[in-house]
């Protein structure tokens, strides 16, 4: 069957009658009518979306002859339509003009690479942001991408005409019409076939929607190869999605203009500075972090003269960086001295990771319940316990946890920074 969305793409309202309206097992109901504007998933298209009598419509699939719309139960009462009643439909028009102009550039882009360089099409996909066609290619070349988008966009502003034909399927005059063979029709597709024929470039079966001419998807932009196992992606914008992404560029490079302190021409000299100015700083603080690492640990060492102390608690907030922790733990010549890590997030959220290190017994104790306490996720073994945390604001509690575990009135017992 062909579907009034088919007939005619460009109709917006329609008003026909119901067929069935039946429950559908994930809730909602899946509803029939007599014709349809709304499209049904197929092709490589995306099923329309909109209303009917007001009640929106969120996919539309197609079951043989049949455009099964499925419609949420907003208001629980009951079935919103009966057979026979009269309804009007109205289709999401930026969704599906968007969806038009994606299909009917994808089998121009299709048909020039297939023309130019012998490339088949051997899938493609429509995205929510950019779309791409799966070509049978090894390798395509810039200068590939550059003549086949210099083609397209010249039979854009021919206003190259896009005509429709149904066909039954035992016509002899569909054979001779359709000029390239075509991946866009659903496996179990039955009844009149449509070829969608593009002035001078190609004839191709196809149930999607499509524009009348060229010149509608007013540009076509070719974005980039992506290489993978023995074939190439080309990904692709076409009409208001060519414009939608200048626009976000161009936003973007204001925003960079500001933050680089100069204009679009230098913006990459000056982030690959930034760059290098971040790894020099980076070095420098990593080179500090081990240095104060390294004397936390000596002035815990100096204190084996007057007694070891039982426990260690020291805590920082400069990100979840292991090298202060991991340099104080191999400095640190403390055996028998239970010690309680954290560095925190910089940003106030609470997030941080947390180090026990200390006897079997304590770090078996103790590790679980502070864990829990910090709402933490983590795992220990033997004298060491490391987790991820979330809640460093109760660190008080655990605290008070590993002096209730270490009672002594030994002023030497204990040493929290």
């Amino acid at each position: 069957m062909v579907f009034k969305c088919q007939e005619d793409s460009f109709l917006r309202e329609f008003r026909t009658k119901v067929v069935s309206c039946d429950n559908a097992a994930t809730g909602g109901f899946n509803v029939v009518f007599e014709d349809t504007i709304l499209f049904p998933e197929g092709g490589g298209q995306p099923t329309d979306q909109g209303t009917v009598a007001d009640r929106k419509v969120t996919s539309v699939t197609r079951k043989g002859a049949l455009a099964i719309h499925f419609i949420e139960d907003e208001c629980n009462n009951g079935p919103p339509f009966t057979a026979g009643e009269e309804v009007v439909q109205r289709v999401d028009w930026s969704r599906r003009f968007d969806h038009m102009q994606q299909h009917s550039g994808q089998h121009l882009i299709t048909a020039i690479f297939d023309r130019e360089f012998k490339y088949n099409t051997k899938s493609w996909w429509l995205g929510t942001e950019s779309s791409y066609i799966d070509l049978d290619a090894k390798d395509i070349s810039r200068e590939q991408l550059d003549r086949v988008e210099s083609i397209c966009n010249q039979l854009i502003v021919d206003c190259t005409p896009v005509e429709v034909n149904v066909y039954e399927p035992n016509d002899p005059a569909l054979k001779s019409d359709v000029t390239r063979a075509t991946r866009g029709l659903p496996e179990d597709v039955c009844g009149p076939l449509r070829v969608v024929t593009i002035a001078g470039i190609e004839s191709n079966m196809c149930c999607g929607t499509h524009v009348r001419n060229l010149s509608q998807l007013q540009s076509i932009k070719l974005l980039s190869v992506e290489k993978a196992k023995g074939k190439c992606l080309v990904h692709f914008l076409v009409g208001g999605r060519v414009l939608r992404k200048l626009s976000e560029c161009y936003d973007r490079e204001v925003q960079l203009n500001t933050l680089l302190n100069g204009g679009p021409a230098s913006h990459i000299e000056l982030a690959k500075k930034l760059q290098s100015s971040v790894r020099t700083t980076q070095r420098i603080a990593k080179k500090l972090t081990t240095e104060l690492a390294t004397a936390e640990a000596e002035k815990l060492n100096a204190l084996r003269d007057s007694g070891s102390p039982r426990y260690v608690l020291l805590h920082r907030s400069d990100g979840q960086d292991s090298d202060f922790i991991n340099t104080f733990l191999r400095v640190v010549k403390l055996p028998d001295c239970f010690f309680f890590l954290t560095n925190a997030d910089t940003d106030g959220s609470g997030r941080g990771q947390l180090v026990l290190q200390g006897s079997p017994e304590d770090v078996a104790k103790l590790g679980p319940e502070i864990c829990t306490l910090l709402e933490g996720k983590g795992n220990g073994k033997g004298t060491r316990y490391n987790a991820k945390v979330n809640k460093l604001k109760n660190l008080p509690q655990c605290e008070k946890l590993v002096r209730e575990h270490f009672p002594t009135t030994d002023d030497a017992a204990a040493v929290e920074k």
